[in-house]
């Protein structure tokens, strides 16, 4: 049976999961900082929940199920906050990254936009960037919490582009700049090209822009794939645990 509304559909395909601390292995040589960098933009998680919670005081479409799935969905950002901060606790990220990526939280939050369109830019094409480097720098615990964070991500962008199109919200100068540079940040220190595609700049640069201005992302098509480990490959810390 076909669900009422497309937000209702949404709910219905969202699977429970539950965070668990993992620990480090090894990841791509080279992409050591990028990977710590894009750990301590993890500060950015909580503010999307908080943005959906701020635009749920105000207008929103009056389809079925539109409230409970933003609801549900600010549930997830703090699942995700507690993923990753466990990522974090393994992978050592300095403090002097953590304090610069408050820096650009902060940014974002004073950004005067409406609350649904800085939460739907920063997770199609910040959020989507930083997890397939997890999946494609990183190693096997970083590889499991970027397929279990992608799955709600694939759902929050579905119903934040609704409620964008509903409320006739578009973007705009300013938040594209922030956008670029929040992920630029996260990339500086990878050059522009290098042999190895994930550990080229301009790559996920080139991702980031085109998730953006297109909504896809040609280069990452071999995220469409699960990349996850067989059971006797890993340790059993690294394994994701299913309600």
């Amino acid at each position: 049976m076909k669900a009422e509304t497309p937000y209702i559909q949404l709910h219905q395909r969202k699977r429970t999961w539950t965070p668990v601390a993992i620990d480090a292995g090894q990841l791509l040589l080279g992409g050591e900082e990028v990977i710590q960098r894009a750990l301590a933009l993890r500060c950015l998680e909580i503010p999307v929940g908080d943005f959906i919670t701020d635009a749920m005081k105000g207008e929103l479409p009056e389809d079925a199920g539109c409230k409970e799935l933003l609801e549900s969905n600010v549930v997830d950002e703090v699942k995700h906050d507690i993923a990753l901060d466990y990522a974090a606790q393994a992978h050592k990220v300095p403090e002097a990254f953590d304090k610069e990526a408050k820096h650009i939280r902060d940014t974002w939050l004073e950004l005067d936009r409406h609350p649904v369109l800085k939460a739907v830019v920063l997770e199609r094409s910040v959020f989507f960037v930083l997890l397939p480097i997890f999946r494609f720098l990183g190693d096997t615990g970083l590889r499991t919490t970027s397929a279990d964070i992608s799955r709600d991500e694939q759902t929050h962008v579905a119903a934040n582009s609704l409620v964008c199109d509903a409320l006739k919200l578009t973007s705009d100068p300013a938040i594209n700049r922030l956008r670029r540079a929040t992920i630029s940040w996260c990339l500086q220190s990878l050059q522009g090209e290098a042999d190895h595609k994930h550990l080229s700049q301009n790559f996920w640069l080139n991702c980031s822009d085109s998730l953006y201005t297109r909504g896809k992302a040609e280069g990452l098509s071999d995220t469409r794939a699960s990349r996850m480990p067989a059971f006797f490959e890993t340790n059993n810390i690294n394994l994701r645990q299913y309600a």
